[in-house]
């Protein structure tokens, strides 16, 4: 038995060595862990910038249509709503790998900075349903704040910047660091365009040593470790903003 579990056991550090230790190829994960990092993050600061227009523009059309006066600006608002709606529905109706390889192949072919295409890519896909998102929180807010900052004599962008917007973040803060949790995971396609990001890392260590058990798993913790971090993250704030709303 204890002759077994020896074999065993030399038999998983053979593995570790060749996979992670012979030529460093541990380095390899790490700067994929660094590219899947930096897409995640500055691609959700575009979802973020993207869907706080979108979804000002869709709220502000679905609570003035009736009310606004024909003319330019009504029309202008009408064909923002509308080119709002388009994009969502294409972002959220194909799949994300698809819409990387056309930024890839298509749009961005004569760049060769997979890493902004990946980011761009991903924060087009983030903005949609970051917009759905942040319009949910500002539909949730009652009417009576509407009025209210109105009632103030307060401009109706006034209204939202100071008394709509703060609560709505109040909202959808922890859906939006769940969004954050998804988007993490979602860039393991980033690969499929070549560019070197964890799972991309985790394939070309497999490719070099015929050994596919530890380089995947090893990436599959990698990615385990991080959500399981983040989700802690997200419980800690929603637990801080229960607490503060019983004050």
């Amino acid at each position: 038995m204890f002759t077994g579990l020896a074999t065993w056991f030399e038999g998983i550090k053979a593995e570790f060595i060749l996979n992670f230790i012979d030529k460093d190829r541990w380095m390899l994960l790490w700067k994929g862990l660094q590219n899947t990092l930096i897409i995640t993050l500055f691609a959700l600061l575009i979802g973020i910038a993207l869907g706080i227009v979108i979804a000002t523009v869709r709220t502000t059309w679905d609570k003035n249509e009736l009310t606004m006066r024909k003319g330019i600006g009504r029309f202008c608002l009408k064909l923002a709503d509308w080119l709002c709606r388009v994009y969502t529905t294409i972002i959220r109706g194909t799949p994300v790998v698809i819409q990387l390889m056309i930024m890839y192949y298509i749009i961005f072919a004569s760049s060769d900075n997979g890493v902004l295409i990946a980011i761009v890519a991903f924060g087009l896909n983030s903005g949609a349903y970051v917009s759905e998102i942040f319009r949910g929180g500002i539909l949730s807010i009652d009417k009576g704040q509407f009025e209210a900052g109105r009632s103030l004599g307060l401009s109706y962008v006034q209204t939202m910047i100071h008394i709509i917007t703060p609560q709505m973040l109040k909202v959808v803060l922890p859906t939006l660091a769940n969004e954050f949790i998804v988007l993490i995971k979602e860039t393991s396609v980033a690969g499929y365009v070549a560019v070197m990001d964890l799972t991309f890392a985790g394939n070309r260590i497999r490719g070099v040593t015929y050994s596919a058990f530890m380089p995947l798993l090893a990436v599959a913790l990698i990615y385990l470790i991080m959500v399981m971090f983040l989700t802690w993250l997200v419980g800690k704030l929603e637990r801080r903003l229960r607490q503060s709303d019983n004050r």
